[in-house]
């Protein structure tokens, strides 16, 4: 077993259940983390025979762009996705934070976390 992390994939989006937020966005941070099976792509050395960081990369983008209200629904599309289309992956990890979330006071990010397993 085995797992590959992808750390702060930096996104601007427009999720949120303000009507502005849906209009002028906000700064987004993602971290995933997959695990699953590495020893034979360790041994093969092939692109083919790990889980590649660039579709996950690419599956988080383009859930990320399309508009929620609720972190956590953003949170579930990317865990389905990686679960439906990376056949390797055993169990995903999400956190989606908005950075400087608009409720009235000084907070860095909000988080939400979700994680499935098969």
């Amino acid at each position: 077993m085995g797992k590959i992390k992808l750390r702060n994939i930096k996104v601007f989006a427009y999720h949120g259940c303000l009507a502005e937020e849906g209009k002028i966005g906000s700064d987004y941070r993602v971290d995933l983390c997959v695990k699953g099976d590495l020893s034979h792509s360790a041994n093969t050395d092939a692109l083919s025979d790990t889980i590649d960081y660039v579709h996950l990369n690419k599956i988080v983008k383009e859930e990320m762009a399309i508009r929620s209200k609720l972190l956590e629904t953003v949170a579930e599309r990317i865990l389905n996705r990686v679960l439906l289309e990376i056949i390797m992956v055993q169990k995903v990890e999400v956190e989606v934070s908005k950075i400087n979330p608009p409720i009235g006071g000084d907070v860095g990010m909000v988080t939400v976390c979700r994680s499935k397993s098969r």
